[in-house]
């Protein structure tokens, strides 16, 4: 979690216990005027609906092939690793809406639509990281070296964060661009309007996008004061 002037940035693991528990009890805590989640305006409807809906093959029509297998490999991966703690993926988004609700805060789903993310990442994707990725992927398989563990009821510590981020960074540009960073540049438009408008501001986003909002917030506010 970090703070930066009237907002506060809670970096969570969308299937981790612990960011359920922290999400709901900063909100209560602080009583923000407003709550910003790292949600689109579908995924938010599609997270809150009682009964899912699953993905069709008529959502080709929207999502494209390559958008649609995406978000269908993404979800899979997501249910499977929420089963092994005993979570649901978007749980953290569900108890940062009742929260807000319980303190009278309002909503805003501040991330970009997921088919524009999709299609950044596609379009700037390469035959190298391509390659990479299935070489990443069979030399896991394979290998002997020690991996890394973490305890998925947790959200990983800053410095382990950011050194993903930064291995990410290097070996897949295309993927950090569309995933990442763009994605940072847009919530930290709509979190620095927020701030503008709001007494006090909660965000709920993923860890890997925490540090990287702050900084683009940063130079939003040096750009402002140096204009005036």
């Amino acid at each position: 979690m970090r703070t930066y002037k009237n907002l506060t940035i809670i970096g969570t693991s969308h299937i981790a216990i612990q960011s359920i528990r922290e999400v709901g009890n900063v909100i209560m805590l602080q009583k923000p005027s407003i709550v910003a989640l790292e949600l689109d305006t579908d995924r938010f409807y599609g997270l809150m609906q009682k009964k899912k809906r699953k993905l069709s093959i008529k959502d080709i029509r929207f999502m494209g092939v390559r958008g649609f297998l995406f978000n269908l490999v993404a979800a899979w991966a997501e249910k499977k690793l929420g089963q092994m703690v005993g979570t649901s993926p978007g749980d953290e988004m569900k108890a940062a809406v009742q929260a807000a609700a319980e303190v009278k805060a309002e909503v805003a789903l501040i991330d970009r639509h997921i088919n524009i993310t999709i299609k950044s990442l596609f379009r700037q994707i390469t035959w190298k990281e391509k390659f990479r990725i299935v070489w990443d992927i069979i030399s896991g398989l394979f290998s002997k070296k020690k991996r890394i563990a973490f305890d998925l009821k947790k959200v990983p510590d800053n410095a382990f964060i950011e050194k993903i981020i930064a291995r990410v960074g290097k070996r897949y540009p295309s993927i950090y661009s569309a995933l990442i960073s763009e994605r940072n540049t847009f919530m930290a438009k709509h979190l620095y309007n927020l701030m503008a408008n709001y007494s006090s501001v909660i965000a709920v986003v993923g860890a890997g996008h925490e540090q990287g909002i702050i900084e683009e917030l940063k130079a939003m506010h040096k750009q402002e004061n140096g204009s005036k």
